[in-house]
């Protein structure tokens, strides 16, 4: 992705999303429910960007090993244990994603 259309990406998403933020008045609408409600929204949002980018990473991971042993099928040995370590810490990274969001899922009750 060129830089051009990230910075398009990321401008219009700072333009959609700044005009929710000044919807409301701050005054009679911010209670306990809203920032519960937050809560379970940033709940969903962090599971679901853990799996995405975990299963990005995993996918690109496999990729590299797999062309790396079919390149040289002797150095097999050497890069499947470390693709497996590298899976392992990916995989790591989303179950610490899912207890964080596990945690502000205890935040809305």
């Amino acid at each position: 992705m060129s830089k051009k259309k990230l910075a398009l990406i990321v401008a219009s998403l700072v333009t959609l999303f700044a005009s929710t933020a000044f919807a409301q008045d701050g005054g009679a609408a911010a209670n306990k429910f809203s920032a519960q409600s937050m809560a379970a929204l940033a709940a969903g949002l962090a599971i679901g960007l853990a799996v995405l980018g975990g299963a990005l990473g995993q996918g690109r991971a496999a990729a590299a090993a797999l062309e790396g042993i079919s390149r040289n099928p002797g150095a097999a040995a050497r890069i499947q244990t470390p693709m497996i370590l590298g899976l392992a810490l990916i995989e790591s990274l989303v179950l610490f994603a899912f207890a964080i969001a596990f945690l502000l899922q205890g935040k809305v009750i």
